[in-house]
């Protein structure tokens, strides 16, 4: 039987040929350099091919290094699907694990999902929280929440809602700073808002918001930029800025009173863009998906589920 690298081996080697760096891949590994030399020696020895032409700076893979990194990633690649799906076979068929960011955790899909306990106590609702898109194939996750264009390959999206930003800010800040009245008052406050670009749509900022509010001199370097709409909206909440965000993501704030809008025009996201439901084609007619489907779309779509969702006609969009 020919000599084949076992899993440990492998993932060695695609570590050392993707980072071209002993160092680097050992670090990623949880091992010391020394340990990924001798691995990659051992298999070289034990193949009687070279791998890596080595010098005293860098090291590169050979042709036949190449070949196997290219074959090691593909079969790991393969293993680690193998394993998610025999992971899911047999994790039996009354849990359902939904992956999703922090903040439509906390802010959307927390406050309700008591509700879709109490629909079906038979399904056991776990979460996967991160910001990081998972696949299904790879990551034990049956469905999830994603922001983004819903046209995903292999995949149903449903939309949930449309994005309205609006300006927010605390009570306190309104009762007791500089006065709001026109829109040129926030010239006076501090102004956050998060840098998000993708596929030509820009998410509104405070310099898109002015001129729609038909304030045409606004200098945008008095804004404080964040990378999460997050720790905008914690920024107005703590009372030192007002902030823009996606009315979805603070209609609790605002109908509990911990924040404020001080103006009432807010700006659509670009239409193409939108909080999606998604899961495998392949799931679309499991009882545990339908359920969960049924019921967010009945939460999204349905005011009455949520006597404080205001309408998006309350708004005025640019």
């Amino acid at each position: 039987m020919r000599f084949v690298p076992g899993t440990r081996a492998l993932r060695t080697l695609e570590a050392a040929g993707r980072h071209l760096n002993f160092t680097r891949a050992a670090d990623e590994l949880g091992l010391t350099p020394a340990a990924v030399s001798h691995q990659i020696k051992e298999i070289e020895e034990q193949l009687g091919v070279v791998l890596f032409t080595r010098t005293s700076r860098s090291i590169r893979l050979t042709e036949a290094g190449a070949a196997l990194v290219d074959a090691s990633v593909d079969a790991l690649d393969l293993l680690n699907r193998a394993v998610s799906k025999a992971r899911k076979l047999t994790r039996g068929t009354a849990l359902l694990k939904v992956t999703l960011d922090a903040q439509f955790a906390a802010k959307w899909l927390m406050r309700r999902i008591d509700a879709f306990r109490k629909l079906h106590p038979d399904i056991d609702l776990r979460f996967d929280i991160s910001y990081e898109v998972r696949d299904f194939d790879l990551d034990d996750v049956d469905v999830g929440i994603r922001f983004g264009t819903g046209k995903y390959p292999g995949l149903v999206a449903d939309r949930l809602f449309d994005n309205i930003i609006i300006p927010v800010c605390s009570p306190a800040l309104l009762a007791s700073g500089p006065p709001l009245r026109v829109p040129r008052d926030l010239f006076r406050h501090t102004l956050v808002h998060i840098e998000w670009s993708q596929q030509g749509v820009t998410w509104p900022n405070w310099r898109m918001w002015m001129a729609a509010a038909g304030v045409d001199d606004f200098d945008d370097s008095r804004s404080v930029v964040f990378t999460t709409s997050s720790d905008a909206v914690q920024a107005a909440l703590d009372g030192s800025a007002v902030a823009l965000a996606d009315f979805a993501m603070v209609a609790n704030d605002l109908s509990e009173g911990r924040l404020v809008r001080p103006f009432e025009l807010g700006i659509k996201v670009a239409r193409e863009f939108a909080y999606h439901l998604v899961y495998p084609i392949t799931s679309a007619n499991d009882a545990r998906v339908v359920a969960f489907k049924d019921w967010l779309l009945n939460e999204v779509h349905n005011p009455q589920v949520d006597p404080t969702r205001r309408s998006w006609d309350d708004f005025k969009p640019s």
